[in-house]
């Protein structure tokens, strides 16, 4: 297991600034916010994709994950999703999906994570769960193509936000270029244990996201240590499953003082 940490907590420094303070405090892995200030797609010349690149590799450090989640440049966090009634919404979601694969080839990255659908509305789940897959399965052509990994995050409230819902979702999916990024803190907010699911969907994990949840399992992002849940047991089976890829601490509500979260983050991890 390999430690990892999102820029999405340093929206207020550059990217270039952003990693140097991650790999700084000791982090082997960054994960870079496919979104603005950082690196969406199409604001991004090849000159500063190869600088980044450069960068990462100068600190002799790793790109654990392309975070293709939120889409602020031209919605919200959620908003276009995969879901939307409009499908020229839809397709602004598949299309910014499939540039963050060409970016993901291009600065050296193994794998992307997407949301899981989007907020539900009126239309049965049914027809919004094959709206999702029909989204998934265009995005996933260009992942196998360029020998990538396009990850589904369950998120509490939006379409899949348990395991339950993502294996049903997963039965439609043939490619095996589409797989999990197990956030631990998504989990347990839906009242699951992480440890167990670990277990579980072994066969479907790429990545892991890790924040603290408080013990309400409201939907929070917290500095590990500082909530409720037992990452020694997640870690125990993490190594029972061989897990031996990158695990990155996503603490975006820490904006105001990112440098100091994240280095609480690692010490706190560390000693586990």
């Amino acid at each position: 297991m390999k430690l990892a940490f999102s820029t999405n907590a340093f929206r207020r420094f550059s990217l270039e600034d952003s990693i140097r303070e991650i790999v700084g405090i000791g982090y082997k892995g960054v994960e870079i916010l496919c979104d603005v200030p950082h690196a969406y797609p199409p604001n991004l010349a090849e000159h500063e994709i190869q600088s980044a690149k450069n960068l990462i590799s100068s600190c002799n450090a790793h790109i654990s994950n392309l975070n293709a989640f939120t889409l602020y440049a031209i919605g919200d966090v959620y908003h276009p999703s995969w879901i939307e009634e409009d499908a020229s919404q839809r397709d602004l979601r598949v299309q910014h999906t499939i540039d963050c694969l060409r970016l993901a080839k291009k600065i050296g990255a193994k794998c992307i994570s997407t949301e899981p659908g989007g907020p539900l509305y009126s239309t049965s789940r049914s027809e919004l769960v094959k709206l999702f897959s029909s989204g998934v399965k265009k995005a996933a052509k260009i992942a196998e193509e360029e020998d990538l990994m396009l990850l589904v995050e369950p998120e509490p409230g939006l379409l899949l936000e348990n395991s339950h819902q993502f294996k049903d979702f997963m039965k439609d999916i043939s490619s095996d270029h589409v797989r999990l990024n197990f956030d631990i803190g998504h989990f347990y907010c839906v009242r699951e244990d992480p440890a167990e699911l670990v277990h579980e969907l072994s066969d479907y994990i790429e990545h892991f996201h890790l924040a603290d949840i408080a013990s309400t399992r409201v939907h929070n992002h917290l500095i590990p240590g500082k909530g409720s849940i037992d990452f020694r047991s997640v870690f125990d089976a993490m190594d029972d499953i061989g897990y031996d890829g990158f695990v990155t601490v996503e603490l975006y509500p820490y904006q105001e003082n990112p440098v100091e979260a994240a280095s609480e983050a690692f010490n706190y991890l560390l000693n586990i």
